[in-house]
């Protein structure tokens, strides 16, 4: 599928990928500081575009690549009414795993870790994904007995993933207090090795670049303010830039969900929540895990710059707020003090949020709707990152083949009226 089309300079590139540079040009460049190409262009805003999607986060930017070097669909908007990437895909903690509860969620978030392994020779981008490992701590019975189920729904589905004790926790984090006396002893963990953390806004970047190099136009500072319809089926976009005439809309956004879906009048089972974080001073770096406890609610992961990164669970109240809070704050540094005595004097740099759509059974929905041309990737709760790539993936087959594919065929809108909901709520209650 490669074609070859003439740079400035008279250099080659190949579509498909983004261009390629020798180290003489990078040296060069470096030294006379000329002008980079810009990875990625404006453009006008065109009145007919054969797929429309709403909302450039790294679902919306995967899947108008996936459209474009899977499928050859190039005549693609995505649509952003802020700026790339700022939403839940630049107010994540970017941590990528696979070992989930339900054999559906297992299988989907397994593709996904497999593409985000080769996605930097994909976009010919770095992306920084470090795969350290993710650890689950078990402090009591009840928890240890969940992470032996999750333990051996991951092994049949072929996921590298086992239940090891407190001893061996202690051997993978030194400094994690694995002694017997304190208040939450740490009886064991579910452990993941292939878990790791990436570079949230490389992925995005990677993703517009290469897709914008493809042919795909990405159009920020662009809101939608209506979607047309006529006896069922979408017909146009209306934007603060303009209308469009399309066929095909995609809602891939993260806290206006709802919104968007209501203009089709297609109801979502949707309940949007703040999802806090924080991040403290640089230190050498002395964490070589991801360590999330479900029972208190918190997770950790160091940056190769040395930030300790912390989460917790989503906001116990329904909000559109995206500010920190004291109260935040406060218990999280209780409980991540109970896991690691020894940063006590570390400093906070800052604090964050994000909004997080939740749905009844933890899982996303995705596919088609009753509105014959709109379809949905959305109520990611707190996983929607790591689920980018494979989410993008499956959304571009389903658009362009007309099938659903059997990896989110699960995850249907369909199925809160059917009862086939799948349950995740056992392995998401963190979201990390």
């Amino acid at each position: 599928m490669a074609q070859t089309a003439t740079t400035t300079g008279g250099r080659a590139r190949t579509r498909g990928r983004a261009a390629r540079y020798s180290a003489f040009d990078i040296v060069r460049r470096g030294v006379t500081h000329s002008e980079w190409p810009r990875s990625f262009n404006e453009h006008e805003l065109r009145t007919t575009y054969d797929v429309v999607i709403v909302g450039a986060g790294v679902h919306g930017l995967a899947c108008a690549y996936y459209l474009a070097v899977n499928h050859g669909i190039t005549n693609v908007a995505v649509l952003e009414k802020s700026y790339m990437g700022g939403g839940g895909s630049g107010r994540n903690t970017a941590i990528i795993r696979s070992n989930y509860l339900t054999p559906e969620g297992v299988r989907f978030y397994d593709r996904s870790v497999k593409l985000y392994e080769k996605l930097s020779v994909d976009l010919n981008y770095n992306v920084m994904f470090s795969q350290r490992g993710h650890l689950t701590l078990a402090h009591n019975d009840a928890s240890l007995r969940t992470m032996n189920w999750r333990a051996e729904v991951n092994k049949l589905q072929g996921i590298d993933s086992s239940v090891i004790d407190a001893k061996e926790v202690g051997r993978i984090v030194p400094y994690l207090d694995v002694s017997a006396d304190t208040r939450y002893p740490i009886l064991g963990a579910l452990y993941h090795p292939p878990g790791g953390i990436i570079r949230h806004d490389a992925v995005n970047w990677g993703y517009a670049r290469a897709a914008t190099h493809l042919g795909v136009e990405i159009h920020q500072q662009t809101e939608v303010l209506g979607i047309e319809t006529a006896g069922g089926k979408v017909t146009g976009v209306r934007t603060s830039r303009g209308n469009i005439s399309t066929s095909m809309v995609i809602n891939c956004t993260a806290g206006w969900a709802s919104t968007i879906s209501d203009m089709v009048d297609v109801k979502m089972p949707l309940v949007t929540h703040p999802l806090q974080a924080a991040v403290t001073e640089p230190v050498k770096v002395f964490l070589s895990a991801v360590i999330v406890s479900g029972s208190l609610h918190v997770y950790v992961s160091q940056t190769d710059r040395g930030e300790l990164v912390f989460g917790a669970s989503v906001d116990p109240y329904p909000s559109y707020s995206m500010r920190g809070s004291l109260e935040f704050t406060e218990g999280l540094a209780a409980h991540i003090l109970e896991l690691i005595p020894s940063i006590s004097s570390l400093k906070l740099l800052r604090q964050w949020a994000g909004l997080c759509d939740m749905t009844p059974d933890y899982s996303p929905i995705m596919g088609v709707t009753p509105v014959e041309g709109f379809l949905v990737d959305v109520g990611w709760g707190t996983y929607g990152f790591k689920a980018g790539p494979v989410a993008g993936e499956q959304m571009a087959q389903l658009i362009a083949t007309g099938r659903t594919p059997d990896l989110i065929a699960a995850f249907d809108l369909a199925r809160f009226a059917d009862g086939r909901l799948v349950g995740e709520k056992g392995a998401a209650s963190v979201g990390h």
